[in-house]
C-alpha cells in the first residue's frame, strides 16, 4: 500500500515550496521528481499527482512539489522559469539527502521539461531525464528558448514524449532538435494526441508505463 505526507523544503533566498511524496509499500530503487506544466498558466503539483501515484504503487518513490508563487509555496513565478530551476534543483538536494535511493529521475510536463532539463547536469544523483511534451516550437522557444541547450547537451539517458497533434511543438520540430541532442536520446509519439490533451488525467496511467519502462534501463 502507497502513501502519501506533506513537506516544505527550503529553496533558499526565502523561498519554501510546498511537496507531496509518494511512498510505494516496499523499497524504492529511484526517485521521481515530477515538475508540473507552466505556473503562469495555473500549472500546480495537482497535475501530476496521477502519474506519482501510479509510479508509487509500481514501486518508485514520486516527489511532487509547487514552484515558487504557486499555491502555498512562497516566491513569485517567472516568465521564463529560470528562478524555478532551482526550485527543481533544491528538491533533488532535498530527495537525496532524506531518501536511502541516490538515483533521482527528472520529469517535467509541458513547460516544466524544459526547467526540468535545466536542472539535469546541476544534480549528480539525477541519472536520466524524461519530458512530456517539451515546448520546443518557434512561439514557446520566446520563452524557454535558453533552456534547450542544458538537456540537448547533457549526456545523461533522455526520453521525449509528445502528441503528434501538439500545437507548441511539430514532430519535424521535435526531430530537428533532436539531431543534435547528446547521450542516449529516445522518443514516443502519440498518435493523434494534442498537448493539453495528454497533460489529461486519461493519459497518466500511459505516462506510467512509458516511465517505468525507461526507468528500467537506468536501473540495469
Amino acid at each position: 500500500m502507497t502513501s502519501r505526507e506533506t513537506f516544505t523544503i527550503d529553496a533558499g533566498g526565502g523561498v519554501n515550496l510546498d511537496a507531496r511524496v509518494y511512498r510505494p509499500s516496499g523499497e524504492s530503487k529511484l526517485i521521481a521528481v515530477l515538475v508540473h506544466p507552466y505556473s503562469i498558466l495555473g500549472g500546480f503539483q495537482g497535475l501530476m499527482r496521477g502519474i506519482a501515484q501510479g509510479l508509487a504503487q509500481q514501486g518508485l518513490t514520486a516527489i511532487t512539489f509547487d514552484m515558487r508563487g504557486v499555491r502555498k509555496s512562497t516566491g513569485r513565478s517567472s516568465l521564463t522559469g529560470f528562478p524555478e530551476v532551482d526550485d527543481v534543483v533544491s528538491v533533488c538536494r532535498w530527495a537525496s539527502s532524506n531518501f536511502s535511493s541516490p538515483r533521482i529521475l527528472l520529469v517535467g510536463s509541458s513547460a516544466g521539461a524544459p526547467i526540468a532539463g535545466s536542472a539535469v547536469d546541476r544534480v549528480e544523483e539525477v541519472v536520466g531525464y524524461v519530458s512530456l511534451g517539451y515546448p520546443f516550437g518557434l512561439t514557446a522557444s520566446i520563452l524557454f528558448g535558453r533552456h534547450h541547450k542544458a538537456i540537448l547537451q547533457s549526456p545523461k539517458p533522455k526520453l521525449f514524449v509528445m502528441g503528434t497533434m501538439d500545437g507548441f511543438t511539430s514532430v519535424k520540430q521535435l526531430e530537428n532538435k533532436l539531431k543534435n541532442s547528446v547521450g542516449p536520446t529516445r522518443t514516443h509519439l502519440l498518435q493523434g494526441v494534442s498537448h493539453f490533451q495528454m497533460e489529461g488525467s486519461q493519459f497518466d496511467d500511459q505516462m506510467v508505463t512509458l516511465i517505468l519502462e525507461f526507468t528500467s534501463s537506468l536501473l540495469q
